[in-house]
């Protein structure tokens, strides 16, 4: 048997590139991106402000160890007012609280 010299015939893959990106480019959405979550929550103001209004009494423990006691009367981005009985008024930057609770 003789083999005969047969040639594949088949498109160039840049054609078929080019068809396949045609066709797909009407079709095709943009790819959703996923949002970023909102820096803050507000769940910090919301205690903030229920402790104020109550004038509940505080404990904040600082960093060092030191507990002081007082009512919060009002609060910013950095800091917080503590009105106490015992000593004067105090403003204490919030990086410097290690956590806080009910007295």
């Amino acid at each position: 048997m003789e083999s005969s010299n047969r040639r594949l015939i088949r498109p160039p893959l840049t054609d078929a590139k080019q068809n396949f990106a045609a066709k797909h480019a009407k079709t095709a959405k943009p790819p959703i991106k996923k949002q970023t979550p909102p820096d803050t929550t507000n769940a910090e103001n919301f205690y903030y402000v229920k402790q104020m209004q109550s004038k509940t009494p505080m404990v904040v423990i600082l960093r060092d160890g030191e507990e002081l006691h007082g009512v919060i009367e009002w609060y910013d981005k950095l800091c917080i007012k503590l009105n106490r009985e015992e000593g004067p008024n105090l403003l204490v930057y919030k990086s410097y609280i290690k956590y806080m609770y009910k007295e």
